[in-house]
């Protein structure tokens, strides 16, 4: 699960270049991480960075080739696959202070913030 997730966020990433689309990235992920047999969370996603920590656009962890928002270069933006061994459904944690699977099933959680630029991602974060 947590090979996949990493995989996935170098995945995204190889997608960030200007003239491609915020489904662009999410597409990619979500077709990987199914071929995994995982799933992708759809209820958080990533972001857009600027003035203030989340920002849109939304960038998610599925969706359509060519959809969404283009990306341009200078922009920022968060990737955060979100992927689980079984239901993709959140529910609050018992503290109230983060998210669990529905099913209580297994989940992992990895992120880059990215700068969009004319050779594609600069990664602004490591892991």
């Amino acid at each position: 699960l947590i090979r996949v997730t990493r995989k996935a966020l170098k995945r995204g990433l190889k997608k960030v270049r200007p003239g491609n689309t915020i489904g662009d990235i999410g597409n990619t992920i979500e077709r990987y991480v199914k071929s995994q047999g995982y799933k992708v969370v759809r209820d958080l996603c990533g972001h857009g960075i600027g003035k203030n920590l989340h920002e849109e656009p939304e960038v998610p962890n599925f969706g359509k080739r060519r959809s969404g928002p283009k990306l341009v270069e200078g922009m920022v933006i968060a990737i955060e696959p979100m992927v689980v061994a079984g239901s993709w459904e959140l529910v609050y944690s018992t503290d109230n202070l983060g998210f669990e699977t529905k099913d209580k099933s297994l989940s992992a959680h990895f992120e880059h913030t990215v700068a969009v630029t004319k050779d594609g991602a600069e990664v602004l974060t490591t892991l």
